[in-house]
């Protein structure tokens, strides 16, 4: 099997879902190569509301990731730790975290859509992975679930639960996806381990029921 190369859990807040939208949130969640969470990074970005065209911006975006309630520069008072940047600052970062990575996300296409476009708007050249990875996907992929789906069903599938307060926010949101790819890939070996004269020849479909964890049924 081949070592696990650097995996980027992302997520962008955004002003709109139109493809001209700005992202002014963004949360990366560092795991180098072959490493653990033990050996990760996290980051958060605010974009300067200079950067963002809000002009064009969809109110109901906004309103969904609480950008008048969380960004630094709505705020009466600036709220103590955080910091605002401008959208190249912001987007060189991302092109040197995300550098070779590949890019693990809900829907991984819509944050690399806006992340590429603002990049190379600011005359930066996206170089991740071009593989996506959709955590939707794997874990939809080991229940043997068609779709639709909510990422909510799927949390519930693997007995994990949103922390309200993280919902629609990017760091919150990267977080997220980390737990749920842990544990479809955690479930994933301990079947392995546990019968390993079940397991399909190479290039045989795959068809999983989940085990409930212990207490649950």
């Amino acid at each position: 099997m081949n070592p696990v190369p650097t995996l980027v859990f992302a997520d962008t807040e955004t002003t709109s879902l139109h493809p001209d939208r700005r992202a002014w949130e963004v949360g990366l969640i560092i795991r180098p190569a072959g490493g653990t969470r033990a050996d990760e990074t996290e980051h958060n970005f605010f974009v300067d509301v200079d950067d963002l065209d809000l002009g064009n911006a969809d109110p109901m975006s906004l309103k969904i990731g609480r950008f008048y309630q969380r960004h630094p520069q709505m705020q009466a008072e600036w709220p103590i730790g955080l910091q605002v940047h401008d959208e190249k600052y912001v987007m060189g970062q991302v092109e040197r975290m995300t550098r070779g990575a590949w890019i693990v996300g809900a829907v991984p296409n819509f944050d690399t859509e806006v992340l590429s476009a603002r990049m190379r708007w600011r005359d930066i050249c996206p170089a991740w992975h071009y593989h996506l990875v959709d955590v939707e996907n794997l874990a939809a992929g080991a229940l043997a679930l068609p779709p639709p789906w909510g990422f909510d069903d799927l949390l519930q599938a693997f007995a994990l639960t949103y922390n309200e307060t993280d919902r629609h926010t990017a760091l919150g949101d990267a977080r997220m996806v980390r737990d749920l790819y842990d544990r479809v890939i955690t479930d994933r070996r301990a079947r392995i381990e546990a019968h390993p004269d079940q397991q399909p020849a190479k290039n045989t479909p795959v068809s999983l029921k989940l085990v409930p964890p212990t207490g649950e049924s």
